[in-house]
């Protein structure tokens, strides 16, 4: 029987074009520089473009480090950046994406982000369904305070 993950998703409206939103969420090697949970990212391997296609990184969750690999998915690219999770220690899903689209004249942009996670460890699903929702929170704000902090910078 197959086993289903926690779905999470979320908006925020951040003060920049969709391409420099883009452009941060891309840039996945600088993650650790800005995104709290991640402490370590090693691109294991580059489309024909030169781009991140498989990542590994190690994350704190649940008080411990963990350590999983997503492989990014660029065909939406700019407006779409999702990928899925090839390989976890404590996850078995963890595929997810962003979405750019333009607020008023283009000057904002509304990023939504999508998460499906399936964990290993044996929670309560409202714990895991909880987790799925801070990691959007999280992931969100993190990324509107380092696209909004660069353009002032």
């Amino acid at each position: 029987m197959a086993r289903l993950g926690e779905h999470a998703t979320q908006q925020i409206v951040i003060n920049a074009a969709p391409q420099a939103c883009y452009d941060v969420a891309v840039d996945v090697e600088r993650y650790p520089e800005w995104a709290g949970d991640i402490k370590d990212v090693v691109v294991e391997e580059r489309d024909s473009e030169g781009r991140p296609s498989v990542v590994r990184f190690r994350a704190a969750a649940f008080g411990r480090s963990t350590g999983y690999t997503l492989r990014y998915d660029y065909s939406g690219a700019p407006e779409r950046l999702s990928w899925v999770e090839v390989a976890g220690d404590i996850t078995n899903r963890l595929d997810g994406a962003y979405e750019f689209a333009p607020v008023g004249a283009g000057d904002a942009t509304e990023v939504t982000y999508h998460l499906e996670a399936d964990l290993r460890i044996p929670l309560p699903s409202f714990v895991k369904r909880r987790a799925a929702v801070m990691i959007t929170h999280a992931a969100l704000h993190d990324l509107k305070a380092r696209v909004e902090g660069a353009r002032t910078t």
